[in-house]
């Protein structure tokens, strides 16, 4: 994978302080999981009542840790190609896989420090895993450098979603996976509302959101063999390349 340096730029906030101006998408999403990065893990894994009760009403019942272990079943155990984690988060999820696949190559980026750090303090001892600050939108790697690009729980919050998407494809190789799970909307009325009215608001989630005939309608253009299922609101898939 290529080592050069990523041409992402800190967005500058606008120096006019005489007129209140909208913050970034960009900042908005740093603020947000800087203020989430003590809770993340908790929800994320469910391990509180509290957070428990949460993602049973948030989700309106989905179980995100089933979904993630259903997303890495898809990478075999053997794996020994390149592969990019994209949000990696703080790799809550793919900690044990990710150290358990010793020979492969692996690349963490995410566009949060707060985030990455704890992902460093995770996995960081992993002398096959590198971790990289950046944008989904100007990945920093070469034309189809990966064997995999994984994404999980990032889509519904990248401000650019066409960029992902192309940015994801190009360091793809012919014959690689593209391997994710996101938000959608038109499943659950509940879950909409919450997304619309309290997470975008806190900038967690970033519209415009994909429905299932739009994601189908979106990884139709870019790859063959595809396996799409959703688990209430939230979508998952594995194609090729």
């Amino acid at each position: 994978m290529s080592k050069k340096a990523s041409n992402f730029q800190k967005e500058e906030r606008p120096q006019n302080r005489s007129l209140p101006k909208a913050e970034p998408a960009t900042d908005r999403i740093k603020s947000a999981y800087h203020a989430s990065k003590n809770i993340y893990d908790d929800v994320l894994t469910q391990g509180s009542f509290l957070s428990r009760m949460y993602i049973g009403f948030f989700w309106s019942g989905t179980d995100d840790k089933e979904v993630a272990r259903k997303i890495m079943s898809y990478i075999p155990r053997d794996f020994t190609g390149n592969i990019l984690d994209v949000p990696v988060g703080t790799a809550v999820f793919t900690e044990h896989k990710w150290r358990a696949l010793s020979k492969a190559k692996i690349t963490c980026l995410d566009y949060s420090e707060d985030m990455l750090d704890k992902a460093k303090r995770r996995l960081g001892d992993c002398g096959h895993i590198s971790f990289v600050q950046g944008d989904v939108g100007q990945l920093p790697f070469a034309d189809e450098s990966c064997d995999i690009v994984l994404s999980m729980n990032g889509f519904h919050a990248f401000p650019d979603k066409k960029r992902a998407f192309l940015e994801t494809n190009r360091v793809l190789k012919k014959g690689g996976r593209f391997i994710g799970c996101f938000y959608i909307k038109g499943k659950s009325r509940r879950t909409d509302w919450l997304v619309g009215r309290i997470l975008t608001k806190k900038g967690w989630f970033t519209p415009p959101f994909l429905t299932e005939e739009n994601l189908r309608s979106v990884l139709g253009r870019f790859y063959s063999d595809i396996d799409c299922r959703t688990d209430g609101s939230i979508a998952y898939f594995i194609c090729t390349k």
